[in-house]
C-alpha cells in the first residue's frame, strides 16, 4: 500500500508492528472502544486499515474521558511493546500500542442511535436511515471493501482477455427485459418518457454491429421489481460482456475463465474444475425441481409415475388420471428420523404445497415402514425400491401432483433436506451451465405467447424452427450459470439476422410495424451486416455475497434500499415541487384511498 503520510498520520491504524517500537507517529481515526481505568484511558482507534490501542493519561485522559466513542481524533505520541501478557493476538497490530503525548478532536460525535462495535439488533430501518454508521462495522466494511476488489479484477481479467471497456446510456428507451422499466419524463418532449435500462442489451449489440469485436462494463441496471434476500430492489450491477463471430462455447470459455479466476483468487474454497458441467433447462428442472440447482446436495428428484400406473392407492391414481405425475427423493441416511421430524417435514410440505407427502422407510435388513406402507401393494414398494436404488437405511419422500408444479415443490423441499441432514457439501463452489432454455412460455392468465427469457437470443433451429415447430418447443441458444443455487450469469447467442427477428416478434404478438417501432435502432442496424454474437452479463452483487459468505445482497451493497424499496439514508422516493412537475409536463393523480 502506498503510504499515506499527511499532517493527519504518519502510518495508518493496521499498520504499526513490533519494528516501530520507540517511534515518533500520528493517527487518525474513530474511536471504536473506549475503557477508562482511572488516570489512564484506553482506546481502540480504528480506519479503514484497521485498529490500533491507544493509550491516554495524565492531563490528557481528562479530555480522553469526555469523548464518545466513535468520535474522531488525531493522536501523536510513541510506540510501545506491550506486556508478553497483554498481546492481542486477535489484531495484526496487537504486539504494540500507542503511547499518547498529544490529542487533537477533529469531529465529536453524538449520542449514537444504535452500537457500532458490537451488533445490538437495531432494526433494519434504524441501520439503513444511518447506513454510514453500520459500514463502519468490520464484516460489513471489508465485505465492501472485498466488492472493490473483485470489481477490479474482473477488469483485469476481462482487458487479459481481449475486452475493451465501453459505457452505454442511462437514459434510454423501454425495452421487454421481463421487468417493470423505471421511467424518466422528458422535459423537452411532452407526454413522452426515457426509461433506465434493464440491462444494456441492445447498446452492447450494437457495439458488435459497430465492429468492436469484445465488449464489456460493469454495468449499472435498473429494473422495478419486488425485493428478495438475493436481490436488490431497483438497480443491481453486472459484468456485462459481449463477443463477435462466436459460438456458445466460445461465450461459456470466457465465463468460466472469469469465474475460475476470481473464485479461486477471492476465497480458499474447492472450484469446480473447468469445463463447467452444463444442464439442459428441463433436465434441471425435473431432477431438482428448479433452473438453479445447488449441486452442493447430494439428493435428486425421480419420477416414478410408471410404477403406479395400476395403483389402488386414491392419492396417486387421482393425480396421474389428471395428467400429473409421482415423484420421489431418496435419502440415505445412517439411522431412521423419528416421527417427530417425519410430522414436522409432511407438515412443511403441505404448507408449501397444498398437498400431501408420503414417505417410507427403508431400513438395510429388508424391511420398509411408513405413512404409505399400507397403501401400496408389495411389488409396487419392491419397484419403487429398485428405481430409487434403495442401499441400506433410506427415507423416499413421495409427492404427486401437476407436471412441473411437483417438481417444483419437491425441489424445495430437497433444500429443506439437505440442510436438515446436514449433507450440503461445506467449502465449495459448485458452477453448473443451464442450457436450451424454452424460447416462449404461455401466460397463465391471457393464455397468449410470450418470450420466456431473452427476446434477442438466436431460436435453435432458426426460421425454420420458427415457422414449423410448436412455439412452445422451440428452444434458445439461452443459457445461465448456476453456482451453489444461485444465477450468478444470464447469455445467449443473439438473434443478428432480421427475418428471424420479425418472425419471433411476430409469434409473441408484436407486429413488423411495432418492432420497427421499438427496436429501430438494432433492426436497422442488422440490415446493414451484422455478425453472429453471443454474450452474458454476470451479478455482481450475487458473486459478492457468495465470496462474502453472506444470506443477503444488501450486505455486500454500500447504499442498498429497505425492503420497503425506499432510500432511508437520502429520504427516496420523495415528493417534488409543483415547478418540477410543471417542468416534465406531469400531473400526479394519487389512487383513491382503500375502504
Amino acid at each position: 500500500m502506498t503510504r499515506l503520510k499527511s499532517l493527519y498520520r504518519s502510518h495508518t491504524c493496521g499498520e504499526l508492528r513490533s519494528e516501530h517500537v520507540d517511534q515518533a507517529v500520528t493517527l487518525s481515526g474513530w474511536i471504536a472502544r473506549k475503557r477508562d481505568h482511572g488516570g489512564i484511558v484506553f482506546y481502540d482507534l480504528r480506519d479503514n486499515y484497521g485498529t490500533t490501542q491507544v493509550v491516554v493519561s495524565g492531563d490528557l485522559a481528562d479530555v480522553a474521558r469526555e469523548l464518545r466513542v466513535e468520535s474522531v481524533i488525531m493522536v501523536r505520541g510513541s510506540v510501545v511493546r506491550r506486556a508478553e501478557a497483554m498481546v492481542n493476538s486477535k489484531i495484526p497490530t496487537g504486539e504494540v500500542e500507542l503511547h499518547v503525548t498529544d490529542l487533537k478532536v477533529l469531529s465529536e460525535a453524538e449520542v449514537l442511535p444504535f452500537q457500532v462495535a458490537e451488533d445490538d439488533k437495531a432494526p433494519e430501518h434504524l441501520r439503513l436511515t444511518y447506513r454510514f454508521l453500520e459500514l463502519r462495522r468490520d464484516k460489513l466494511h471489508q465485505n465492501i471493501l472485498l466488492r472493490s476488489k473483485v470489481i477490479h479484477s474482473m477488469r483485469e481479467i476481462m482487458t487479459s482477455l481481449g475486452f475493451n471497456e465501453f459505457q452505454t446510456p442511462i437514459l434510454t428507451s423501454s425495452s421487454p427485459e421481463g421487468a417493470r422499466d423505471f421511467l424518466v419524463p422528458s422535459r423537452f418532449h411532452p407526454g413522452k418518457f426515457f426509461a433506465l435500462p434493464q440491462a444494456p442489451q441492445q447498446f452492447k449489440q450494437l457495439l458488435m454491429v459497430a465492429g468492436f469485436d469484445r465488449y464489456f462494463q460493469i454495468a449499472p441496471c435498473f429494473r422495478d421489481e419486488d425485493p428478495r434476500a438475493d436481490r436488490s430492489p431497483g438497480e443491481f450491477y453486472q459484468c456485462d460482456l459481449e463477443m463477435s463471430f462466436v459460438e456458445q462455447d466460445d461465450v461459456f470459455a470466457v465465463g468460466e475463465a472469469l469465474f475460475k479466476g476470481v473464485f479461486t483468487k477471492f476465497s480458499n474454497w474447492a472450484v469446480t474444475e473447468t469445463p463447467f458441467p452444463r444442464m439442459p433447462y428441463r433436465e434441471a428442472l425435473a431432477k431438482y425441481g428448479t433452473d438453479k440447482p445447488d449441486l452442493r446436495i447430494p439428493y435428486v428428484i425421480q419420477d416414478v409415475t410408471e410404477i403406479f400406473g395400476q395403483t389402488e392407492f386414491k392419492v396417486f391414481k387421482g393425480e396421474i388420471e389428471q395428467k400429473g405425475r409421482v415423484c420421489a427423493i431418496k435419502v440415505p441416511v445412517k439411522d431412521l428420523p423419528s416421527r417427530k421430524y417425519l410430522d414436522e417435514t409432511v407438515e412443511f410440505f403441505s404448507k408449501l404445497s397444498g398437498k400431501g407427502l408420503g414417505y417410507l422407510l427403508f431400513s438395510a435388513d429388508g424391511g420398509y415402514k411408513g405413512s404409505v406402507a399400507k397403501a401400496l401393494s408389495e411389488g409396487e414398494v419392491h419397484a419403487l425400491r429398485e428405481a430409487v436404488g434403495v442401499d441400506g437405511n433410506a427415507v423416499v419422500f413421495l409427492g404427486a401432483g401437476a407436471e412441473g408444479k411437483i417438481q417444483s415443490y419437491l425441489g424445495k423441499l430437497r433444500i429443506k433436506l439437505g440442510e436438515d441432514m446436514g449433507t450440503i457439501e461445506p467449502n465449495v463452489y459448485k458452477f453448473v451451465w443451464i442450457t436450451d432454455f424454452p424460447f416462449y412460455e404461455r401466460d397463465e392468465e391471457t393464455g397468449t405467447i410470450e418470450f420466456s427469457h431473452n427476446p434477442f437470443s438466436m431460436p435453435q433451429g432458426g426460421v425454420e424452427a420458427l415457422e414449423t415447430k410448436d412455439p412452445l418447443d422451440i428452444h434458445a441458444y439461452q443459457y445461465d450459470l448456476v453456482g451453489n443455487g444461485y444465477e450468478l450469469v444470464s447469455g445467449a447467442i443473439r438473434n443478428h439476422e432480421p427475418a428471424i427477428m420479425y418472425k419471433a416478434f411476430e409469434i409473441a404478438g408484436y407486429p413488423h410495424e411495432e418492432v420497427d417501432r421499438r427496436f429501430g435502432g438494432m433492426i436497422r442496424a442488422f440490415k446493414f451486416g451484422a455478425p453472429p454474437h453471443g454474450g452474458m452479463a454476470a451479478g455482481v452483487d450475487r458473486i459478492v455475497m457468495l465470496l462474502a459468505e453472506e444470506l443477503a445482497i444488501r450486505d455486500v451493497i454500500p447504499f442498498p434500499l429497505a425492503q420497503s424499496v425506499e432510500d432511508l439514508l437520502m429520504g427516496a422516493p420523495s415528493e417534488v415541487s409543483e415547478k418540477q412537475l410543471k417542468e416534465a409536463h406531469i400531473v400526479i393523480r394519487k389512487p383513491e384511498p382503500k375502504a
